[in-house]
């Protein structure tokens, strides 16, 4: 009975792996096919009362809605650049930037720009990879590196998402919890940096770029360190990109060679400049940026009036409010400051309205895919509850029994594996924030059996899921569509995947050393 209740509560994870893999089902519809599997084995072999499944489900996407609302807001930011002429002014900047110099162009575009605009709810794998492939690098180049390069510090995107949902199901504070994500941050940042090198180039290329890459990489790191020690978790993704870009632009000062090449630069790119100077046409960033930094500043009341005060707490399930948290929420500041920005960007009702009808095309389906697997984790993390949401036996608990099997079979050595754990919970949901959501439970109840540090433990998770970034099928996809070579998505995976599970493995080995 032991054994088929452990099996059970592994099958939903398990179809939605296969689904994905095996049968190539698109995200979205894996996951509602996984949310079904979940919600039946809950309800008939967990005895689960149906309403308890329904009301965690509905948590779940209310749990999801800073991620899900967050993609759709982005999505819509994107496409309104991309209607009036911002985005190419922007890829025109990065044409000319370092020229000759492809190891710190591939730093500052791919980890400077790249970390940067993902913590502001840009997305770089429709941005970036045209204008590398402008620059001259490979088609699998342009795909692959724009999906790499942030990756380290996923967790601090769309301006501490990821995140904000690990403190939430950790039960501490956002800026408590952001240590626990840094201190791997300069290893796994440059593990990265010279992961991208290879990619590129192999270990020629290494070796040529192993300075620029050692610099990008261990100073988007320690600037995580610094955000975490002073409580500014969900602005580190702005600080580490800014710091990347400006010690990268010393780097080159000290080398003496060329910051910038405009004979680089098409008519297009001319036109682009003509049309928009450079700040109108990053004014939906600069908006946002000063935003981020005064509603999140410590030492101004904006951060403990808008999370905490007006936390908008919404009780589904009884004891355990959602908190909505509007006026915090990147993807509430990312509209208003997209619209605030329209007069900077000379944007006309023609081209808006565009911009609308295709953001809303683009977005529904990723936002029900990442808002699918919250509500698989919140009915497997209350299976087994009565009524009145008590949980009577731990056996009939999925999440139990996922962690007391985990712990048997793997023992100490548990944090070795949950960092995969991790990647694998990225690989199937396509976001870190929904990997975190679908493991943290299952990371702290076996952790505590074992006697690891279930927080250490559950941030090594996410950062695999992070990492999972550079194989998720539907980024790659994104990326390979932006170029307008799709096919090419598929032969992306194999190489992302040899780079994501060594670096994952060096997260491992790390959480070993640290989790006890």
């Amino acid at each position: 009975m032991y054994t088929a209740s452990v099996l059970l509560a592994f099958l939903p994870v398990v179809a939605i792996f296969l689904l994905l893999l095996v049968y190539r089902v698109a995200a979205d519809t894996a996951g509602y096919i996984g949310w079904g599997v979940a919600a039946l084995v809950a309800i008939f072999w967990f005895d689960t009362p149906v309403q308890v499944v329904l009301l965690a489900s509905v948590a779940g996407l209310v749990a999801s809605l800073p991620i899900t609302l967050v993609m759709g807001a982005s999505i819509l930011q994107i496409s309104v650049m991309q209607e009036t002429g911002a985005v190419a002014r922007v890829v025109a900047l990065m044409k000319s930037i370092a020229p000759g110099q492809q190891a710190v162009q591939i730093m500052l575009i791919n980890v400077g720009f790249g970390i940067l605009l993902t913590s502001l709810g840009a997305v770089t794998v429709s941005i970036l990879p045209p204008i590398m492939l402008a620059l001259g690098y490979s088609t699998m180049t342009a795909i692959l590196l724009p999906a790499i390069g942030y990756d380290a510090l996923c967790t601090y995107a769309l301006l501490g998402i990821p995140a904000v949902v690990y403190a939430n199901f950790v039960g501490q504070p956002v800026n408590e919890v952001g240590g626990y994500f840094a201190r791997y941050m300069p290893v796994i940042s440059t593990c990265i940096a010279l992961g991208m090198l290879q990619l590129t180039g192999g270990m020629k290329m290494v070796r040529k770029g192993l300075v620029p890459a050692l610099v990008a990489g261990l100073t988007a790191g320690f600037t995580a360190i610094f955000m975490a020690r002073f409580g500014l978790v969900t602005i580190t993704g702005i600080a580490a990109g800014l710091a990347v870009i400006a010690v990268l632009m010393l780097y080159i000062r000290l080398t003496g060679k060329p910051l910038r090449d405009r004979n680089l630069l098409a008519e297009n790119d001319l036109a682009a400049e003509r049309h928009l100077s450079l700040a109108a046409a990053c004014s939906p960033w600069i908006l946002l940026t000063v935003v981020s930094l005064v509603l999140n500043a410590p030492f101004l009341p904006f951060f403990d009036f808008t999370f905490k005060q007006l936390s908008m707490p919404v009780e589904i399930i009884p004891r355990s409010p959602e908190r909505i948290r509007l006026f915090w929420q990147a993807y509430f500041w990312v509209i208003v400051c997209t619209f605030a920005a329209l007069p900077f960007l000379k944007a006309t009702k023609a081209q808006v309205t565009s911009a609308l009808g295709k953001a809303g095309k683009r977005a529904l389906r990723p936002m029900m895919s990442a808002s699918v697997f919250f509500a698989i984790a919140y009915v497997m993390n209350h299976s087994g509850k009565t009524p009145d949401w008590v949980l009577a036996d731990k056996l009939h608990n999925m999440v139990y029994l996922m962690a007391d099997a985990s712990a048997a079979t793997f023992g100490k050595f548990y944090p070795l594996v949950a960092p995969y754990l991790g990647l694998l919970g990225g690989f199937i949901s396509g976001s870190e924030s929904s990997s975190i959501a679908m493991l943290t439970k299952l990371h702290l109840s076996t952790s505590e059996s074992i006697g690891a540090s279930g927080l250490l433990v559950a941030a090594a998770s996410g950062i695999g899921g992070g990492l999972a970034s550079v194989i998720s099928p539907a980024k790659l996809q994104n990326a390979a569509a932006s170029i307008d070579r799709i096919r090419d998505a598929a032969q992306a995976i194999r190489p992302a995947f040899v780079i994501a599970m060594l670096i994952t493995g060096v997260c491992s080995v790390m959480t070993m050393f640290w989790a006890y």
